[in-house]
């Protein structure tokens, strides 16, 4: 029997519950559908600094009362900006859900963007953009990222940069907070100990009287830009490789088996290329692969530290990985160990209210409905070794493919030749 609940209030807001009754705890979220990639160049980064100031104060709490009060309840606050969603989560016990809503409400509700605090956390966000300039693994990916979405939102970062965040002023983010927090662009999740009635009672007590808002006008699809870029950083002592590939967007039915061949290839500790890079050669302490999926776009991506003595050869081997997953069918007890690995994950991973909250959420924005376990363990099951290696063909094509290079010197070059697969 489906134990998660779903209504929409006449405004349009949404909410969703599920009910873990074995446990006290109680985690709610609110999440918008609109992250930085609704953004324009000029408005880059607005996103995440307005996520920062509705912590700073509202109409009746200041930024130290809001800690208060959640730490009154033992409760974790707690938010995020992404490229396509934007999150304000608290989780409490389930005797305290009432003052977990009317926190939630009044940080969404009733926020001040005070000029005095605007330019405080323009500094904190200038020092967190140095942050990530200054770490050179989170640094390649954003480089590549940039250079992969050329041109498009998805391709900015998050934060914004120096420029930009140096140019907001109130009344940018008062315009940009009023026409995309409204309650048709919104959700509200809550797993635990919870009760779908009492939470719909609260939802519509803090937010029932908000007019719904005009609809977020979304951005386009992305074009992939497969292309070859080296980045000089003299101070740095590894070469940070990342290469990718197109990949499918988050509801595509052929997911599943992407997930296959992105847990073999990189995905783990006994992935191919742990073992074969790290393990086997010792070239590199951290090498992995990830997929990166969005509503209308995706992209693989295989990220290697290194020294800059052995920088070509791991790109070799890289490439090298992804023609053999094309030419060469994985082995039975291989695709058995992924699809065994990605259900473990999966149920460990689900064990929080937390992360059960979020699951809600983000299935909710993508597919519009709740997907159980069971279901998602049928479809890692269903996956065929012709499917993985179908997937493969399909992602690893030698003109597609991209690459980033972050190094203390700019004597190594690679080719498009270099990366033929």
């Amino acid at each position: 029997m489906q134990k998660v609940h779903k209504d929409i209030l006449s405004n349009g807001l949404t909410v969703i519950t599920e009910p873990m009754p074995a446990v006290r705890s109680v985690s709610i979220g609110i999440w918008l559908r609109t992250g930085s990639r609704e953004e324009t160049e000029a408005e880059n980064g607005v996103t995440h600094f307005i996520e920062h100031m509705l912590f700073k104060g509202t109409r009746h709490r200041t930024a130290e009362e809001i800690a208060r009060a959640a730490d009154a309840i033992g409760g974790h606050l707690d938010a995020f900006t992404a490229k396509e969603c934007t999150s304000f989560s608290i989780k409490v016990l389930d005797e305290h859900l009432p003052r977990a809503f009317d926190i939630l409400g009044d940080l969404l509700k009733n926020p001040l963007f005070r000029s005095e605090h605007i330019s405080k956390e323009r500094q904190v966000i200038q020092e967190e953009i140095k942050m990530v300039e200054d770490t050179p693994d989170d640094l390649v990916h954003e480089i590549f990222t940039q250079t992969y979405w050329r041109g498009h939102a998805l391709g900015r970062p998050i934060l914004g940069t120096h420029q930009t965040v140096g140019h907001f002023g109130r009344q940018q983010l008062l315009g940009y907070f009023h026409h995309h927090y409204t309650p048709g662009n919104m959700l509200v999740a809550a797993a635990g100990h919870v009760e779908h009635g009492r939470v719909m009672e609260l939802v519509a007590e803090e937010f029932g009287d908000l007019a719904a808002g005009k609809p977020v006008k979304k951005s386009p699809p992305p074009v992939a830009n497969p292309h070859i870029k080296h980045r000089r950083k003299k101070e740095l002592e590894q070469v940070h490789v990342c290469i990718g590939a197109p990949a499918f967007p988050q509801t595509h039915e052929r997911r599943f088996p992407a997930y296959i061949l992105n847990s073999v290839l990189g995905g783990g500790m006994s992935s191919r290329l742990f073992q074969n890079i790290r393990e086997k050669r010792g070239l590199a302490y951290s090498v992995f692969s990830n997929l990166s999926a969005f509503r209308d776009a995706g992209c693989l991506s295989v990220y290697a530290g290194t020294s800059k003595e052995n920088a070509r050869q791991v790109v070799e081997l890289i490439i090298a990985e992804l023609r053999r997953m094309k030419e060469t069918p994985l082995p039975a007890e291989e695709i058995q160990h992924a699809q065994d690995y990605l259900k473990g994950s999966l149920l460990l991973s689900l064990e929080s209210t937390m992360s059960r909250m979020s699951n809600l959420a983000r299935q909710e924005m993508y597919f519009g409905r709740y997907i159980s376990l069971d279901e998602i363990a049928a479809d890692v099951d269903a996956v065929t070794v012709e499917q993985v290696q179908a997937v493969a063909r399909d992602f690893f094509s030698t003109d597609r493919i991209a690459l980033t290079i972050l190094g203390p010197q700019d004597h190594l070059r690679i080719t498009r030749s270099d990366l033929a697969c």
